[in-house]
């Protein structure tokens, strides 16, 4: 029987993924979404010009090699939730991502283009059935190209796969857990929004500002400008020092759909910080119950 490829997670470097191109059981998956905020242009609060076609059609005129394209949009989250972006149920989404080939023994590397918030919520998604050998191309499709590295226009031919589903339901929480959280001051509420969108500077979702007990660390502030890849854990701790999250016994991290907030949540994970959960509905859900507490301003 042949063994098993265990991964490093949650990140893999470009070096690591060029010498294992080809192996059997490697699963690797560009699941990049191109995203317009309606909200930030006036165009209409709280809504999303989704672009899955462009991205799919980057990926059969170049890609790296032995990966595949997954429309996350339309075949990941829950058709049936007028909430943009919520994880449907664990045997739905179990059996989609299988349809492209994930199973259980074989080993995953995901990447999304412009911004990693993609692949970390896929890589969260997959985490929370319980398949943990899943790990995100660090500097991703960008630092590969810059790099010079193979690149193919091949079909991809995963044969279908065959997943465990061991649901881990702690990962998720809903908005009565968010005013909990709020009322209690516990667990530490992490939103991985722009400051401007955290401060209400930017309304971007139709109502302004943040959960109130909420620290901002803005996912775009965890990445290296330059390279693309994460912060060193070195250079994210103090990012997260006034919350207070990587000491705490329990962290919840949100953003608008429930997306950005899972690249706070690998960051955490690299600062040795794992007792994390992820609000789904985030802002999209919480702004559509006026009686629900937002705060302005720069101050948790």
């Amino acid at each position: 029987m042949e063994k098993e490829m265990k991964l490093q997670t949650p990140l893999v470097s470009t070096d690591w993924l060029e010498e294992h191109l080809g192996e059997s059981g490697l699963r690797i998956y560009d699941v990049t979404l191109y995203v317009e905020y309606k909200g930030d242009t006036g165009e209409s609060f709280g809504g999303y010009n989704l672009d899955s076609e462009t991205p799919r059609k980057e990926w059969e005129q170049v890609h790296l090699p032995d990966s595949d394209f997954i429309d996350i949009n339309a075949e990941l989250f829950d058709s049936n939730n007028s909430i943009p972006f919520m994880m449907p149920t664990p045997e739905a989404f179990a059996a989609a991502i299988a349809a492209h080939g994930v199973a259980d023994g074989t080993a995953v590397v995901l990447f999304s283009k412009g911004c990693q918030m993609w692949a970390t919520r896929v890589w969260w998604m997959l985490r929370s059935i319980g398949f943990d050998n899943v790990t995100i191309l660090d500097g991703g499709w960008e630092k590969w190209q810059s790099e010079g590295r193979p690149t193919d226009s091949d079909a991809c031919n995963y044969p279908t796969g065959n997943l465990s589903v061991n649901p881990r339901p702690e990962m998720w929480v809903d908005k009565h857990k968010m005013l909990e959280a709020i009322e209690k001051g516990d667990p530490t509420m992490v939103n991985a929004l722009p400051p401007e969108v955290y401060t209400g500077e930017l309304n971007r979702y139709g109502r302004a500002g943040h959960l109130p007990g909420s620290y901002n660390v803005s996912y775009d502030s965890i990445i290296n400008s330059d390279t693309g890849e994460f912060l060193k854990p070195d250079e994210l701790r103090p990012l997260f020092a006034d919350s207070g999250s990587l000491e705490t016994d329990k962290v919840i991290a949100y953003c608008g759909g429930g997306i950005s907030a899972t690249m706070d949540c690998l960051a955490m994970s690299l600062c040795g910080q794992n007792n994390v959960s992820v609000y789904d509905g985030s802002m999209n859900e919480w702004v559509l119950d006026e009686s629900l507490p937002l705060k302005l301003g720069s101050e948790p």
